[in-house]
């Protein structure tokens, strides 16, 4: 089990890869966003992870239209999308995250799981060309539902589960259904604490998730990968400490 972090796009992304390293984490989760981390200098960033023996994860921006259903609009998110794949590689990484694509028009809301599953297959075969294992996120309905994954695993041939265990805490079907259900497809997870009504983002144990069930229906698929702390806080001084804390809560549960 490795534990890492996402870098905050509105920061530098050495400075704060620098600061990760230092602080013991494993593994960079690099998403690829505006204002600061839209673009990055893989030669940098790669002396930077070979120094503190850190690892590489690849986190997409949330907001691409990448399943909207005009062609030119999909095809310029999966430009978009390969180029991060291209990014993810040179770093290492082998993973690569995709989140639910919600933008359709409102008469064609009805198949939101079918236009996200026709634009995902393109996708899946792109990061696959690179070595790179697309990783899709649970989130608001409809995909908030193992049913609905059933069918994004089974249409989209390669597509694997990236486990947000704070959007499950808000959704339908929680980490539990989830794991139990789907546990073998599992190939990224995310840990952050809420209180059910929104994506908080809190360091764990501050909301009302049960962080013992949790980690026990985690390890119960068998899974032994990346955990990334997905904390948030304006503060740096305080998300570094929020981080250690829920570092060493993650550490003690899993022993």
């Amino acid at each position: 089990m490795k534990i890492g972090v996402m870098n905050d796009p509105s920061k530098s992304i050495y400075d704060q890869t620098i600061a990760f390293g230092k602080a013991g984490f494993d593994f960079l989760d690099l998403t690829i966003e505006g204002p600061k981390a839209r673009d990055v200098d893989t030669e940098k960033m790669l002396s930077i992870l070979e120094r503190y023996n850190l690892t590489l994860t690849g986190h997409t921006d949330p907001c691409l239209p990448w399943a909207y259903p005009i062609p030119t609009i999909r095809q310029a998110c999966l430009d978009e999308l390969e180029r991060c794949a291209m990014i993810f590689r040179a770093l290492g990484a082998k993973i690569m995250n995709i989140h639910p694509c919600y933008f359709c028009p409102p008469a064609m809301r009805n198949t939101l799981v079918e236009l996200n599953i026709k634009a995902l297959r393109p996708i899946v075969e792109m990061a696959y060309s690179y070595g790179l294992t697309v990783a899709f996120e649970n989130y608001k309905p409809p995909f908030d539902r193992v049913s609905t994954f059933k069918a994004l695993l089974t249409e989209a041939a390669g597509l694997s589960l990236h486990l947000d265990f704070g959007h499950a805490n808000m959704g339908r079907d929680n980490h539990e259904v989830f794991c139990r259900q789907l546990g073998h497809h599992i190939t990224h997870v995310h840990f952050s604490d809420n209180r059910s009504t929104a994506d908080h983002h809190m360091p764990l144990g501050v909301g009302n998730i049960d962080w013992k069930n949790a980690v026990n229906s985690l390890k119960a698929t068998g899974y032994n990968g990346t955990i990334t702390l997905e904390v948030f806080c304006d503060d740096s001084e305080m998300l570094f400490k929020y981080l250690d804390l829920s570092r060493k809560f993650v550490r003690k549960l899993w022993q």
